[in-house]
């Protein structure tokens, strides 16, 4: 399997980490808006091609795949351009930041016949898996998630502490893997509502937002998301359920009294990239649909839009 990765920044290098320890993958092609960084981080990781054009790894008869991590605005329109052109795609979260593109890749998708897979990475943690595993067992229904978001972002930059070139966004980024989990976790999302803070001067952005919603099965979830936290980072995951408590913190899990819980043994890694990556591959050598494929999450971004179209009323 012979994969190009688009944006090398702090994101893409998780994935190339994770890439590493796959059999039989190659990585051929960097791209990234930085000619000199591409060129870095192809030599790092072994890879013979570089640019700062994605066309031109499109373009390859030795790129089989292409994984995206490039901001947030480029998702559905390279997703897009990758399967035309004959390529698998897994697209970093979120697949898109309007619910009208979201639908346009899953069309896409399946005119193409390509596989398109979303970086819905709480699907793949072991701490979320370890939940996941109980709730299809009928040991755990979810009762309440109380979910909290938070970073400290009051200037543009990654999770490197470098500058980005563009804006992050509460609702289409970080809320998307919480909306998404909480359907996979509950059910399908039937209520949703939110508000948020005041919008920052210069990026334009709500730096605090406030999101409930309601699954089908009657479970809750209330998430909290902040750009002005200066405290501990994170998401920061509350199972409250019929049965027991769970603390999820990204690959770790405790329970209500924070005694651990071993999830070593819930899969090949304790790496939820990892995994996440493992799991693109096999789908495409197996032909099959991959978990958090492009039709499998596409609801969540459903809910989003009509958050987005909730907000927008309030500010008026």
């Amino acid at each position: 399997m012979r994969i190009a990765l688009a944006g090398a920044g702090a994101f893409g290098e998780k994935h190339l980490d994770g890439l590493k320890n796959i059999e039989g993958v190659e990585i051929t092609s960097i791209i990234s808006r930085r000619l000199e960084q591409a060129e870095a981080v192809a030599q790092k990781y072994g890879a013979k091609h570089f640019s700062e054009d994605l066309e031109d790894a499109l373009a390859r008869d030795d790129v089989d795949a292409v994984i995206l991590c490039t901001p947030t605005q480029m998702h559905a329109a390279q997703a897009i351009a990758a399967m035309k052109a004959g390529k698998h795609v897994q697209v970093e979260i979120p697949l898109a930041d309007s619910w009208a593109d979201a639908q346009e890749v899953l069309k896409v998708s399946q005119e193409t016949g390509k596989t398109c897979m979303v970086g819905h990475t709480r699907r793949f943690n072991p701490s979320h898996q370890y939940v996941h595993n109980k709730i299809v067992a009928g040991e755990f229904n979810i009762q309440q998630m109380d979910v909290q978001t938070y970073f400290f972002r009051r200037t543009n930059m990654n999770a490197k502490g470098e500058a980005r070139s563009w804006t992050d966004h509460l609702l289409w980024h970080h809320a998307a893997h919480t909306v998404d989990l909480f359907a996979y976790q509950a059910g399908k999302i039937v209520a949703a509502n939110a508000i948020e803070g005041p919008i920052h001067p210069v990026l334009g952005i709500a730096m605090d937002m406030s999101i409930q919603l309601k699954a089908e099965s009657g479970a809750i979830c209330t998430l909290s998301l902040s750009f002005n936290n200066d405290g501990p980072l994170g998401t920061f995951f509350r199972y409250i359920g019929d049965t027991a408590t769970y603390i999820a913190r990204y690959d770790d899990l405790v329970d209500g009294r924070e005694n651990a819980i071993d999830v070593s043994k819930v899969d090949v890694s304790m790496n939820g990239i990892e995994l996440q990556d493992r799991e693109f591959i096999a789908a495409i050598r197996e032909g099959r649909e991959p978990n958090s494929s492009v039709a499998k999450v596409l609801d969540c971004y459903r809910v989003l839009g009509e958050l987005e179209v909730q907000l927008a009323a309030f500010g008026k």
